[in-house]
């Protein structure tokens, strides 16, 4: 099997809706401008009002309210337009996954998850263009899905194994299809053509000190899907560094230079804007609490 031509044929099933691939094109084109944007944006009033809503919460903490979509892109930027448009749309686009392989309210709360810590870590180590791994930790995921939906059988005997961790979950999927998830969450979002700045780390998320790795990045993404599988979906609940099993790649997070108390302290942010976030982009995943 190859993680590249599964992705290509999946790609018309699984596919960005219309106006995402809009923006994403002209974002990718190097031509767009703020008006261009936002004219295609107010033309949809549901993804208006969920950016609106995006824009006004504590994911951003602006000290202002903000009102109008021009507004919006004003402050935030096109890079980050193009992720939230992505993030607000893209829960829509994996439907008719088997029921009894995954729960989608709790893959989604656990993408966003994902999301909202690996913008933290990359904010807390002064890394360039922050709002990329929010999206990265979003749909690292996808790959999961895709072998859900197209490979039902082999996804039954691996998750059978997941009682013994993310590890040996994805040693199964090695030694079923020869690469992960990761790989081939990394492939779709190349066909959806997203930058490869977020991309490559999900690619090597599993890897992240490969030679061939954005290193800071994967390491990054490494150890914020490494926590974000140690908590659970639970509002009350408050995760401590103590409860977090090091199955992360110990070097990767010694590459980040982050000491338990700080990683405490933005465990500690994270649930504020994951509820926000689900709130906006998949209330439905808000049952879980």
């Amino acid at each position: 099997m190859n993680p590249k031509i599964i992705a290509e044929n999946v790609n018309s099933i699984f596919s960005l809706p219309e106006i995402a691939m809009r923006i994403n094109e002209l974002i990718n084109s190097g031509e767009a401008s703020s008006d261009n944007l936002e004219e295609i944006i107010i033309h949809d009033p549901a993804l208006t009002a969920k950016l609106l809503k995006l824009a006004n919460s504590p994911y951003f903490g602006f000290s202002r309210k903000i009102e109008t979509v021009s507004h919006a892109i004003s402050l935030i930027g096109h890079k980050e337009l193009r992720n939230l448009v992505i993030a607000t749309s893209v829960t829509s686009t994996f439907k008719d996954v088997p029921s009894d392989l995954v729960d989608m309210e709790a893959f989604w709360y656990h993408s966003v998850t994902c999301g909202v810590m690996a913008k933290l870590f990359a904010v807390q180590t002064n890394t360039k263009e922050e709002e990329r791994f929010f999206i990265a930790g979003l749909l690292q995921g996808i790959g999961k899905l895709i072998f859900f939906s197209q490979y039902p059988t082999e996804s039954k005997k691996i998750l059978s194994l997941k009682d013994q961790g993310e590890a040996a979950i994805t040693n199964a999927e090695l030694e079923t299809f020869g690469f992960t998830h990761a790989q081939l969450s990394a492939e779709l979002l190349k066909q959806w053509q997203l930058p490869s700045s977020i991309w490559e780390m999900i690619e090597f998320q599993f890897d992240p000190l490969n030679n061939n790795a954005p290193i800071h990045d994967s390491c990054i993404l490494h150890v914020a899907v490494n926590i974000a599988n140690s908590i659970e979906p639970c509002a009350s609940r408050t995760v401590s560094m103590d409860e977090i099993k090091p199955t992360y790649n110990i070097e990767a997070w010694n590459k980040l230079g982050l000491s338990p108390e700080v990683t405490q302290t933005i465990i500690g942010k994270t649930g504020v804007q994951i509820i926000e976030m689900l709130g906006i982009i998949k209330p439905e995943a808000l049952i879980i609490y």
